[in-house]
């Protein structure tokens, strides 16, 4: 399965979550669990993700918030700076995952 870049949107209001990375990068997640989930996956089967910064000086902080999503071994992982993500974002992640039959 292939997920779309997530963003940190509230799927309740549609709007952006406050906060900085940290509170960003958690909200992304939360819509990347939920997507996998409903597709019959889940975090644990994600096998790559792409994660790209508005600014790579903010890495740390994302990567503290995504290793708390990721129980034992991460999947693979590519991390890029990208100028102009949508609506502003300072990060935003996709995903390939399997899916269980």
């Amino acid at each position: 399965m292939f997920v779309s870049g997530q963003i940190p949107t509230d799927p309740q209001t549609g709007q952006f979550v406050a906060g900085g990375i940290p509170e960003q990068t958690e909200q992304v997640l939360k819509n990347l669990k939920a997507v996998l989930e409903a597709s019959g996956s889940s975090l644990d089967q994600v096998v790559k993700t792409t994660v790209f910064l508005a600014d790579m000086k903010e890495f740390s902080g994302m990567n503290e918030v995504y290793a708390t999503f990721f129980s034992g071994a991460p999947p693979a992982r590519a991390t890029v700076a990208a100028a102009g993500l949508p609506r502003d974002a300072r990060v935003e992640i996709e995903a390939v995952a399997l899916v269980s039959e």
